[in-house]
C-alpha cells in the first residue's frame, strides 16, 4: 500500500456488507466483505494511482449506486454484487471529497494534479453535464435547492446552479479550509484551520454572513450535526502542547 498522504477512505455500510476501497499506487481494490463473518462477498481492483475518497451510496437515475470519484475515472457500480454499472473519464487523479447528487447528476471535485469540480450524468450516457477548474480539494461540497455550494481550500465561498454550472456568487470567508461545510436549517457552518467558523444563509442570491463563532484554534475535521446539537472535534495549542478536544454545542 504505496499513498503519500496516508489512508483516508472511510467504510460504508449496506444491507448486510462492509465495503472498502483501498485506491493506492501500488494498485487498489474495493471490496465488500459480509458483515458478521468478514467473508468476501465481491471484489473489483482499482488502477494504481493514489486516491482518498470514501465511497458513497446515493439514490440516483432511480437506483441506488455505488459512486468513486477519483484515479482519473468517475466509476458506478452496483452495490450488492460489485457491477460495473458505467464508468467514464472525469474528475481527476487524487480526489478527497465525498460525491454529492440531485439524482440527475453526481458532482465531484479534486485537486491534483489538476483542479476540477464536474457533473456527469447519472444515467449511465458518460456525459460530462458541466465542469470547471475552481480547486475544491479537502472539503466536501453541499446541494441545496438547485444550487452546488462549496467553500475553496484557499477560504473562499462559492456556488453554481447545479443544472447547468453557472456560477451565481462568491465571497472570501478567509482562512483555509480542510473542514467540510455543513447545511442546518437552510444555513451553511464553514469552519477554517484557525477555528473560525461563519455561519452564512445557502442563497442564491449572495454571502450573507450571519454570525462568525471561534472555537479553539486549530479545525481540520467537519462537525457532526445530531438531535440539535453540533459536535466538533477542535485542537487548542498551549506553548509547544496541542491537545485536541471533542466539544458538544447545544
Amino acid at each position: 500500500y504505496v499513498n503519500h498522504q496516508g489512508f483516508g477512505s472511510s467504510p460504508l455500510l449496506y444491507d448486510n456488507l462492509v465495503i472498502g476501497v483501498a485506491d493506492n499506487k501500488g494498485g487498489g481494490a474495493i471490496v465488500a466483505m459480509q458483515r458478521d463473518t468478514g467473508k468476501i462477498i465481491w471484489k473489483r481492483d482499482r488502477p494504481a494511482k493514489p486516491n482518498y475518497p470514501s465511497p458513497v451510496i446515493l439514490e440516483a437515475a432511480g437506483r441506488p449506486q455505488l459512486f468513486l470519484t477519483g484515479c482519473d475515472l468517475v466509476t458506478s457500480l452496483d452495490p450488492a454484487t460489485g457491477t460495473t454499472l458505467w464508468e467514464v473519464p472525469g474528475a481527476t487523479t487524487e480526489c478527497v471529497t465525498t460525491t454529492v447528487t440531485d439524482g440527475q447528476r453526481i458532482f465531484t471535485s479534486g485537486g491534483y494534479p489538476k483542479n476540477h469540480v464536474s457533473a456527469v450524468a447519472a444515467d449511465g450516457s458518460g456525459k460530462l453535464v458541466w465542469e470547471n477548474s475552481a480547486r475544491v480539494y479537502v472539503p466536501s461540497m453541499l446541494l441545496h435547492d438547485g444550487v452546488l455550494h462549496a467553500v475553496l481550500d484557499a477560504g473562499v465561498a462559492i456556488c453554481w446552479d447545479s443544472a447547468t454550472g453557472t456560477e451565481l456568487w462568491k465571497g472570501r470567508l478567509g482562512g483555509t479550509f480542510s473542514s467540510s461545510p455543513v447545511l442546518v436549517n437552510g444555513r451553511i457552518y464553514a469552519t477554517n484551520e484557525a477555528g473560525r467558523t461563519f455561519i452564512y444563509a445557502a442563497s442564491r442570491d449572495g454571502l450573507k454572513i450571519e454570525a462568525e463563532n471561534q472555537l479553539g484554534d486549530s479545525v481540520f475535521a467537519t462537525p457532526a450535526i445530531c438531535g440539535g446539537h453540533i459536535y466538533q472535534r477542535i485542537a487548542r495549542t498551549e506553548g509547544t502542547v496541542r491537545q485536541e478536544y471533542l466539544v458538544c454545542i447545544r
